[in-house]
């Protein structure tokens, strides 16, 4: 028995001794543009092609010949059309994989393989979707004498120049031709990379491989690149947090450090990934992998629910979103994991961003299609963990405040056997009796001043409060 008594003082305990917790030391930052009112969005809910393209690779398909037709574009804006945007999903992404093709003067990406993004946006706005990109205002695509726009500079001016202080100057760029954000340039390239996206009609922009830019290190291949320093990639993230709101572009960071309590990705990046990828997905990316570490670069955390634990404390209303990645429902064994997959991210304040596809989604569409449940995301709901440590057990119980008052409670169980919680509201700060909403049963369950119930292996309640 999980008692909310119990709870409160575990919490109290535990945030004086958490070894996890401890921060890397404070790095000394160049002056930077100040860039405000930046965190007045909701996390968004789309569909990605990430499961295609990567069962696509698995199968041995090189990222040369990976492609998605138009055609085939054209079958998937219809199926998220009429199954996901009546319930609030009203965009598609792009992702890596497939070629990013600069085609036209600008020297930036326009086509996603055989598609271009200009028909690609107006495929999308006729069945009424957003298009997303998976692209980053830092990377080159275009020849190096391409001119920067309204500016006598070139991209090839904007690369490593031998000159510029790396951290690891015996090793090279693995993949990318990166763009120093100190050259001459730099800031007028980024300017120039919202605003093509901008005139295509483009608004969320999720920009990968940040840790690879700042100190060229991953902590699952290590050392990828030279490593631009701190102060450059302050930079670079504030040279785009100020385009990115001049356009109205929604940035998504992947793949950041989060060095020195994240101050950087909290401060220039509308939402900030928490997770190692999804990969082959299911309850292992949910919860399992590496359960109750954290490590100081990236991936800090290996399971979304650890992520969302350890960064709670930086996400909010008026603050950075906290992403969890993709969500492969068909890669789950139980309904009970695919009910805490969904909850967990709204619980967090994070997107849903449904990865399945049209023949692999099986009976699951119910479960990305809960109105009960996206009713947080519609109302920018952002819940917080009893316990912020990840090796606390009660870091399974979540709550936060809706905004006409109403109060939301969910209850998780990461164990391999059904768990029984017995949880008064006045230990979460919530005075009184409520009447009680089960979100997922879809069913009042009378009016009490605690929960009790018993929640199922891998599985979760979540219960709206109410006058």
């Amino acid at each position: 028995m999980i008692s909310a008594g119990v709870a409160v003082s575990m919490l109290f305990a535990s945030c004086s001794d958490e070894i996890e917790m401890r921060r890397p030391p404070v790095y000394e930052l160049p002056e930077l543009p100040v860039v405000e009112g930046i965190h007045k969005n909701k996390a968004p809910l789309y569909w990605s092609v990430y499961e295609y393209c990567y069962e696509q690779e698995l199968a041995g398909v090189s990222n040369g010949d990976m492609d998605i037709t138009p055609a085939q574009w054209d079958e998937i804006i219809d199926w998220v059309a009429t199954e996901l945007k009546p319930h609030g999903y009203d965009m598609v992404c792009t992702d890596g994989f497939i070629p990013m093709l600069a085609k036209d003067e600008t020297g930036y990406m326009t086509h996603y393989g055989s598609t271009s993004l200009k028909d690609l946006v107006a495929r999308a706005k006729a069945k009424g979707l957003k298009v997303g990109v998976y692209d980053n205002p830092l990377w080159i695509h275009g020849p190096s004498e391409t001119k920067i726009e309204g500016t006598d500079y070139t991209f090839g001016g904007l690369t490593y120049n031998g000159t510029t202080t790396v951290l690891n100057p015996s090793t090279e760029d693995m993949w990318f031709q990166w763009v120093v954000a100190e050259n001459p340039g730099a800031r007028e390239y980024i300017d120039g990379f919202f605003k093509h996206y901008a005139d295509l009609g483009i608004d969320y922009i999720r920009m990968d491989f940040l840790s690879w830019y700042e100190d060229g290190k991953d902590r699952n291949i290590g050392v990828v690149g030279r490593g631009y320093g701190r102060p450059s990639y302050a930079r670079a993230l504030a040279y785009i947090a100020e385009s990115a709101k001049k356009y109205g572009i929604f940035t998504s960071l992947v793949m950041p450090h989060m060095y020195n309590d994240a101050e950087l990705e909290a401060a220039y990046g509308n939402m900030v990934r928490i997770v190692a990828d999804t990969g082959g997905g299911g309850w292992w990316h949910c919860s399992a992998a590496d359960k109750g570490k954290v490590y100081a670069n990236w991936p800090n955390c290996m399971n979304m629910f650890d992520g969302f634990v350890y960064w709670s404390h930086i996400s909010g209303r008026e603050r950075v979103i906290l992403d969890g990645d993709f969500i492969r429902l068909n890669k789950f064994d139980t309904d009970a994991e695919k009910e805490t997959v969904i909850s967990l991210q709204l619980m967090a304040g994070g997107p849903v961003t449904v990865a399945d596809q049209e023949s692999t989604i099986g009976n699951d569409m119910k479960f990305y299609t809960n109105d009960e449940i996206l009713a947080l995301n519609a109302d920018r709901f952002v819940g917080k963990p009893l316990s912020p440590n990840v090796t606390d057990a009660n870091n399974q119980i979540w709550y936060g405040q809706m905004s006409n008052g109403d109060w939301v409670v969910g209850l998780f169980n990461r164990g391999d056997n059904s768990v029984a919680y017995n949880v008064k509201f006045s230990d979460l700060g919530i005075q009184g009796e409520w009447k009680i909403r089960d979100l997922w049963r879809h069913a009042d369950e009378g009016t009490a001043n605690l929960v009790s119930a018993t929640v199922p292996a891998h599985g979760c309640k979540i219960i709206r409060l109410s006058k």
